[in-house]
């Protein structure tokens, strides 16, 4: 199983790559995630963030494998528990599913993108800065693959 983790933003302290390289590095083989960073639209006053949406948007769609699952995340979404994260690696993996994982820029992402997604996650009720979301996702699939796995990582 691959899943993709296709994240607008570049340049993340050194603190989030170590974080995220650290969960990546935990996961099994057999679940491969692969990061693709996206650039963000050049950003000036006189443009909107419409627009900028659009020019992510581009890039995003570019970067999500042919019959990939797209699942988006937007404040918006559904909440997940840890265990109906598990449940539902569980059914990736059954399927042998390629997964996308989208990460919008700092504006969001376009209506079209959002009306295009298979799911749409939130993982908090709270705005999260872009890199501490790239680290809470990354551990959440790992914490995922632990209560797959029985492993002791994580506790209710």
């Amino acid at each position: 199983m691959q899943i993709d983790l296709i994240m607008v933003g570049k340049r993340m302290p050194d603190w989030i790559n170590t974080a995220v390289n650290e969960y990546k590095k935990r996961l099994p083989h057999h679940i491969e995630i692969k990061l693709l960073e996206i650039t963000p639209a050049n950003r000036q006053k006189k443009d909107s963030a419409e627009n900028y949406k659009h020019q992510e948007q581009e890039k995003i769609l570019k970067a999500v494998a042919p019959h990939s699952r797209l699942i988006v995340l937007d404040e918006h979404g559904k909440m997940q528990t840890s265990k109906k994260l598990a449940t539902t690696m569980q059914n990736w993996l059954d399927d042998h599913q390629h997964v996308s994982l989208i990460i919008g820029g700092p504006d969001g992402l376009t209506n079209e993108l959002l009306n295009r997604a298979d799911e749409r996650w939130s993982l908090s009720a709270m705005t999260l800065p872009h890199g501490l979301v790239r680290v809470i996702l990354i551990e959440q699939l790992y914490r995922a693959w632990t209560i797959l796995a029985n492993h002791p990582y994580h506790r209710e």
